[in-house]
């Protein structure tokens, strides 16, 4: 949530910062209704001040009925006007509270405005694969290695869900331990999550209210709950309602759940296979920070994936996102994209993310300032680190070989009992 002080400061600039995100917004609406609310806060403040006094001179009048009874008059016409102006105040702090909620986050300063078209390529790493053979695609790859069955995930559960079969969970699984291992050896506490949010999660994270329809949502509860689309939403309400020592901060967490979003891949070639499907697994790291701790957090949080992506020796790029194609929470993002032979492009593996105190607002998530004392409300940030769904497909395509076998990445063979080629089954 944005900060309502800060907006009365400099609503242009909030206003010209979120039209970056593509979101057109009247600051004066906003700015009118805390005028309100500070004049209901003076009116019942100076009532409750008057009722107070009259109260006080009660004993003074015990032998004049005729007084006594007007200052009781007016001492109960004084409580059903305060009464009156705090309902009055409730509903203009529901109003501040339903413009507030819905907007996005500010994006930093050095974004460029608008969608995709305005990411930025910033840097590239890795060596581009070239093969003097036919490529197959990671479908194929999957079919012929007997990695993945689609076929009776279709059966089992729909479209945009599969099996890992043999060797395919095996490697589905090398990597998870991998990323587990990597992260654990960084100092990062493992966290397993609950995976049925409550929905003030969602609100907290920024999902919710604007996409709460993308989520999958169980309403034969109550209260209704929704299935973690991504590790995040839970970490970042870890510290819901608390109050830190700043020498406490930095928290850094990281996470292995299942993941379920509504949105399932077409049958497009740039969405085949696993690339994108109603549930897939990922490893997401989270970190709570000072304000002065965030930037350096940010950049800590992209070395590391891109770390597990050099040891895992795949071609990748990375994108700095235009403001709009960042999340709705998000200041900044910056998504590491790895490359896709057959298809000769880049799907992205991971968004590292900066939140600043957006989230933290939302979930009242505040440290004490050890030289203040004063209370401030924590950074948040995330980043995956990382998602299988399309390390593993990109595995199989950079690492093919002209005799269909795809050679496992030399980190993972220890989590695969040493094996170091997977072969196509024989039919």
């Amino acid at each position: 949530m944005l900060d309502l002080n800060k907006i009365r400061e400099n609503p242009k600039y909030f206003e010209e910062a979120l039209l970056k995100k593509e979101c057109q917004v009247d600051m004066s609406v906003v700015i009118k209704y805390d005028d309100h609310r500070r004049a209901l806060l003076r009116e019942i403040e100076e009532n409750q001040a008057t009722q107070n006094r009259l109260s006080k001179e009660f004993p003074k009048y015990k032998d004049d009925p005729i007084k006594k009874e007007e200052i009781k008059k007016q001492v109960n016409e004084l409580k059903t006007l305060i009464e009156n102006k705090k309902l009055e105040l409730e509903q203009v702090e529901k109003d501040i509270y339903n413009f507030l909620i819905v907007l996005p986050n500010v994006p930093d300063d050095d974004l460029l405005p608008g969608e995709k078209e305005n990411n930025q390529v910033i840097e590239t790493r890795g060596v581009k694969p070239s093969f003097n053979f036919k490529v197959l695609d990671h479908v194929t790859l999957e079919e012929n290695l007997g990695l993945i069955d689609y076929e009776r995930g279709v059966k089992v559960a729909g479209h945009g869900n599969w099996f890992y079969t043999g060797d395919g969970a095996k490697l589905e699984w090398a990597l998870l331990n991998f990323f587990i291992q990597e992260h654990l050896k960084d100092g990062y506490q493992f966290i397993l999550s609950p995976l049925l949010l409550n929905l003030e999660s969602g609100l907290v994270s920024g999902q919710f209210p604007k996409f709460q329809n993308d989520v999958f949502l169980v309403e034969n509860v109550e209260p209704h709950k929704f299935l973690l689309p991504t590790a995040e939403t839970s970490l970042v309400n870890f510290y819901r309602n608390e109050i830190l020592k700043e020498e406490d901060l930095p928290k850094k967490f990281f996470a292995y759940t299942p993941c379920f979003r509504k949105e399932a891949g077409s049958y497009r070639s740039v969405e085949r296979g696993t690339i994108r499907g109603y549930q897939f697994n990922k490893v997401e790291m989270v970190q709570y920070t000072t304000e002065d701790g965030s930037d350096a957090a940010f950049i800590e949080l992209l070395n590391k994936a891109k770390s597990l992506m050099d040891k895992l020796g795949l071609h990748y790029r990375i994108s700095k996102l235009a403001a709009a194609d960042c999340s709705a929470s998000m200041a900044r993002t910056y998504d590491i994209e790895v490359y896709f032979p057959s298809l000769d492009i880049y799907k992205e593996v991971s968004s590292v993310s900066n939140a600043r105190d957006y989230q933290a607002r939302r979930g009242k998530m505040r440290y004490k300032d050890k030289t203040t004392g004063q209370n401030k409300f924590m950074h948040t940030l995330n980043g995956s680190g990382l998602a299988t769904s399309r390390v593993f497909p990109a595995i199989l395509e950079q690492y093919q070989q002209e005799d269909g076998s795809v050679k496992i990445p030399e980190v993972l063979r220890p989590f695969m009992g040493g094996q170091e080629f997977i072969y196509p089954k024989k039919k």
